[in-house]
């Protein structure tokens, strides 16, 4: 059985509503991106690890509703998809509220602002700012990075309960995604558990080569964590450090502001 289809079951497992067309569909979507552009079926039928029938199928789904155009040969998505997009950012408070905040903070320290849920093993981007009066429409948004590594994940990862967060690193394979990526799996425990102690995690050059990350969570009214929120640099030595770890007490203020927003 191949593992897509294993994966498929499982989730079938949850009850008989679970719609397998609809999830392998999805996962076509999932399989496009920076390094898979447009593909050919073959190529989509082995990313999503499904026959090329099944594949071929969803892909003419999709391509029926405009999500995804061929020319014949070549699949690509369409610009229609971002209507996905745009309806999860539309309906979630935590973007809503967080884009003008933080388009407001870049631009008072001159930094670049970021926020970010979990997603699985890694951090999503739900709302970014730059440091300039140009607009914030980022390509940042819906970008991801490891959890374990990045500064926005090990405040996400510290906000978890105990025994979640065990299971979490229990089923960790960390990969190097810089040469300063940490991997240890002693370190990468007591990285996170810092993070919640500390109330914040300072991160130097592991998720994004070159550059310095500050994190806090975002609460909302009833204290439970649903982002984070960061900060960032060029790394640049102990100058960079201490000029964001100066800027933590401002940073902790303009959170605390919309932290009686969220729902």
């Amino acid at each position: 059985m191949r593992e897509a289809d294993a994966q498929l079951r499982k989730a079938a497992a949850n009850g008989p509503d679970f719609l397998e067309a609809l999830a392998r569909g999805l996962a076509v979507i999932q399989a496009f991106g920076v390094e898979r552009r447009p593909m050919t079926l073959a190529e989509i039928a082995r990313a999503v690890d499904l026959p090329r029938a099944t594949a071929r199928r969803a892909l003419i789904t999709l391509e029926a509703l405009g999500h995804v155009e061929s020319d014949g040969r070549l699949f690509r998505l369409t610009p229609r998809v971002l209507t996905l997009a745009a309806a999860y950012l539309g309906s979630n408070g935590v973007t809503t509220v967080l884009q003008p905040a933080l388009e407001a903070l870049a631009l008072e320290l001159g930094v670049a602002c970021s926020a970010a849920v979990l997603d699985g093993p890694d951090v999503v981007f739900v709302a970014y700012a730059r440091a300039t009066r140009m607009p914030s429409l980022s390509s940042m948004i819906g970008e991801r990075l490891p959890g374990f590594c990045s500064a926005l994940g090990r405040v996400l990862l510290g906000a978890m309960e105990d025994a979640a967060l065990d299971a979490f690193l229990a089923g960790l394979s960390p990969q190097p995604v810089t040469p300063h990526t940490v991997l240890d799996p002693a370190a990468i425990r007591a990285a996170i558990l810092a993070a919640r102690a500390d109330g914040h995690a300072l991160v130097e050059q592991e998720a994004e080569q070159g550059f310095l990350s500050l994190a806090i969570p975002l609460r909302r009214f009833d204290g439970r964590v649903v982002a984070a929120v960061n900060i960032g640099c060029p790394a640049g030595g102990g100058g960079a450090k201490a000029r964001l770890l100066a800027m933590l007490p401002r940073l902790h203020e303009a959170v605390a502001d919309v932290s009686g927003q969220m729902v």
